[in-house]
């Protein structure tokens, strides 16, 4: 598998897309410091929501092959600036998680991504498994 890290603002699903891509159970838990392994890359959402600890983001995907740009279909607004993705030397995917929850409105996130720069989008719900062998298929490659 790609090693993949996973950036968004808290709650967006970073952690829970974590657990289900190691096949571990899922357990609501806040990540609280950059957590990586051999194929995958948690950061806290407070490293995308404030400026200064957005550097450690730009360092840490030099870690990675793929950096995925995660926004829930529940979001009321994009952290991502448009046309962020230039701005990295790695693969730049969109991920839209919780598209199956109540209220989910995965076009708008989908747009918000794409609107940043990702060419390639992912909508997963990984409450359900919708879309997350998609997303694995894709990282074996």
């Amino acid at each position: 598998m790609k090693k993949l890290i996973l950036m968004g603002r808290s709650e967006s699903g970073k952690t829970t897309l974590t657990q289900i891509l190691r096949g571990e159970e899922i357990n609501y838990d806040k990540t609280q410091y950059i957590k990586f392994d051999n194929e995958l890359i948690d950061t806290p959402g407070e490293y995308a929501q404030t400026n200064h600890l957005g550097r450690a983001l730009a360092l840490y995907s030099y870690e990675a092959d793929i950096v995925g740009l995660l926004i829930s279909a529940l979001e009321p607004y994009s952290l991502f600036p448009p046309c962020i993705t230039c701005m990295v030397n790695r693969e730049v995917i969109g991920i839209v998680t919780k598209c199956q929850a109540e209220g989910a409105n995965p076009d708008r996130a989908e747009n918000w991504l794409r609107i940043s720069g990702c060419k390639r989008v992912f909508r997963i719900d990984s409450a359900t498994g919708y879309g997350v062998n998609e997303l694995i298929e894709y990282l074996n490659q």
